[in-house]
């Protein structure tokens, strides 16, 4: 491990969190130089980044949810930034620290960035950057309008409680797919390219994704007769469960055009448009994680 120095870019709201005022103690006890700076409104996650980049921090640690960790991680790759990055989830959520195996224990977060950091990609869609996922369609709408008082008092099981409760809003979209070998049109229900596996508090959309092959995950589900059988299988969860509903595929890009226009979310950040074309920006970050996370395949 080089330097021992870091700079952790906190979400404003977590500033009394005594776990992480714990960890951070801890870690400078332990010969970290540890500095720590708020986040208060939209933009000073990338402030912030470059400010660090700027004084020479060779790691950056990003704590918050999965809104704050894509910002820092697309901040810090856009900057051509050449630090290493650390994840501390602090989500609600926190899907992409699930899947990849980071610890949600802010000490034991931490304590990666012991470990050497590993090239990992990034997802692109018309010039920003998602980390995680990119979700269309009903999923989407879910996330977009579970509350932060229901996601404070569920966790991650609001998500579900909101998509069974909206059920009677559903309808589908109708849109082309193509990406190499892969075309595909029709109406769909819900949309996941993932870098990562899974959105929207624990549905797994992706499951055999990778953060270090190149491609994007593709998961398409098909509009069906079976409304709330198909939306059931998607909410509840599970790799068998979404297979068995969905269109999939693994590419390294992929256009949508859907005639009437399509409301993205990259991990909690809202996208609209009616051409989108995605792509996988390869070993794009360096990123601290588990020796064994399930998201590393390549190595």
């Amino acid at each position: 491990m080089g330097e021992r120095k870091a700079l952790l870019i906190l979400h404003g709201k977590q500033a009394q969190n005594e776990e992480v005022r714990s960890a951070v103690r801890a870690l400078r006890a332990d010969g970290w130089e540890l500095a720590v700076r708020l986040t208060w409104e939209g933009g000073d996650a990338a402030r912030l980044v470059q400010e660090a980049l700027a004084a020479g921090y060779p790691t950056l640690i990003a704590g918050g949810g999965d809104g704050t960790l894509r910002e820092v991680a697309e901040a810090l790759v856009l900057a051509d930034g050449t630090a290493s990055l650390a994840l501390l989830p602090l989500g609600t959520a926190n899907d992409f620290a699930h899947a990849a195996d980071i610890p949600l224990i802010p000490a034991e977060a931490l304590s990666l960035l012991e470990f050497e950091p590993q090239p990992i990609d990034l997802g692109e869609v018309d010039g920003q950057l998602f980390l995680n996922m990119a979700t269309g369609g009903f999923g989407s709408k879910v996330t977009a309008n579970t509350s932060e008082e229901l996601k404070s008092l569920l966790g991650g099981a609001a998500y579900l409680l909101t998509g069974l409760s909206r059920f009677a809003e559903v309808h589908s979209s109708f849109g082309r797919f193509r990406g190499p070998d892969f075309t595909w049109e029709g109406e769909f229900l819900a949309l996941g390219i993932g870098n990562g596996r899974q959105a929207g508090g624990g549905h797994v959309l992706c499951p055999h994704a990778r953060i270090d092959d190149g491609l994007l995950d593709i998961c398409i589900v098909p509009a069906s007769p079976d409304v709330v059988g198909t939306l059931g299988t998607l909410l509840s969860g599970g790799m068998l469960g979404v297979e068995s509903v969905s269109v999939s595929a693994r590419l390294p890009w992929l256009e949508v055009e859907t005639p009437e226009g399509l409301d993205i979310n990259l991990d909690g950040e809202p996208l609209e448009g009616k051409r989108l074309r995605f792509a996988a920006r390869a070993g794009a970050l360096r990123l601290h994680l588990p020796r064994d996370s399930g998201l590393l395949g390549c190595r």
